[in-house]
């Protein structure tokens, strides 16, 4: 392709930002109301009455507790987190240029996860409070760079992928085995969480923890859209267009690292909501990568919010891992995914 071809192709990428304006403002106010329905569920059912006076901290003290300290940090975690890894993984999918690509099936969850429970495993958290989210951090970095590494040398999508399983498989039988010589059952308990995901039983002080993080991965792949773009016309033509992909691939990575990285020190291995919201939101914006970004992020933060409604409303003895409902919708979408990709389809 040449240099004026590709400045063309990227050109078009501008193309409709109206159609990328609507549907974040849909994706928003679908967010808003599914948060506001969620402070009515729970053990507890609230009416509108007792929501809006705890919410202002007027009626009764135990309703506002309830509502400020139980039901609104874990929506706002669940918006984050959901958040970030909608972004982180629309993100991984345009560097890898790979649709099943996602945080949690290429291994950057359960690596996280494996470095929070190193730093709770050796009493790292309880000696420094913000060794929970660098070990995550840490964790996630390190097993995008492998993955990067792969892609770096042209390995096919099946390689990648299958990378990624292996790392998964690793870090997983790693901390199931901090979890089988976990000293006591408490800190067993503690380490199933991290394995599971849940954003039950959270603070603000959990959200003001991680927050400052989440952001700036955030902000870093949210501009990298414009490199994002250009690689899709090919490595020769995104350095024509004055990409550098050594500066591209390491903020993906950094980004990446810092947003799923952090959510998993607070939530654990919540896996697959990086594998469907871009694939959702992509036909809606006409697939350029810079146009899905934002909108992955704010349909992770609606399904993630969901999801937790959904373990509120499931009548069982003891509440689910918000996890589990993930896995239960994201393994059959992956499933599918792999056979649409195997006739050739377009994703």
């Amino acid at each position: 392709m040449t240099h004026h071809a590709a400045r063309s192709a990227v050109a078009t990428a501008k193309a409709r930002p109206s159609i990328v304006v609507t549907v974040s403002l849909a994706l928003l106010g679908l967010l808003c109301a599914t948060a506001f329905a969620s402070l009515f569920i729970g053990y507890t059912p609230l009416d509108l009455g007792q929501v809006t006076g705890g919410l202002f901290g007027a009626g009764d003290p135990r309703v506002t507790a309830i509502v400020h300290e139980v039901r609104a940090p874990r929506i706002v975690l669940a918006a984050l987190i959901g958040a970030a890894s909608g972004l982180a993984g629309a993100a991984l999918q345009a560097l890898f240029r790979n649709p099943l690509v996602d945080p949690g099936i290429v291994g950057v969850t359960s690596s996280a996860s494996l470095g929070a429970v190193i730093a709770l495993y050796f009493g790292l958290s309880a000696l420094w409070p913000l060794a929970l989210p660098v070990a995550a951090m840490a964790g996630a970095g390190l097993a995008t760079l492998v993955l990067y590494g792969l892609a770096a040398r042209n390995a096919t999508t099946l390689t990648v992928v299958l990378a990624g399983v292996a790392i998964s498989g690793l870090t997983i039988a790693l901390t199931s085995l901090a979890m089988n010589l976990s000293p006591n059952p408490f800190a067993l308990a503690e380490l199933v969480d991290w394995l599971l995901g849940s954003v039950k039983d959270r603070s603000f002080a959990d959200v003001t923890l991680v927050l400052p993080f989440m952001l700036a991965g955030g902000l870093i792949l949210l501009t990298s859209g414009r490199g994002l773009d250009a690689l899709t016309l090919g490595e020769d033509s995104a350095r024509s267009l004055g990409i550098s992909l050594r500066r591209l691939r390491m903020q993906i990575i950094v980004g990446t690292a810092l947003a799923v990285g952090s959510g998993v020190a607070v939530s654990g291995g919540i896996g697959f909501v990086g594998l469907v919201c871009p694939h959702l939101v992509r036909p809606l914006v006409r697939h350029q990568p810079r146009h899905v970004l934002l909108p992955s992020a704010l349909a992770g933060a609606v399904l993630l919010v969901s999801a937790d409604i959904v373990v509120r409303l499931i009548a069982t003895g003891q509440e689910l891992m918000l996890g589990v409902i993930t896995a239960l919708v994201g393994a059959p979408f992956f499933f599918w995914l792999i056979l649409k990709t195997g006739r050739g389809a377009p994703l």
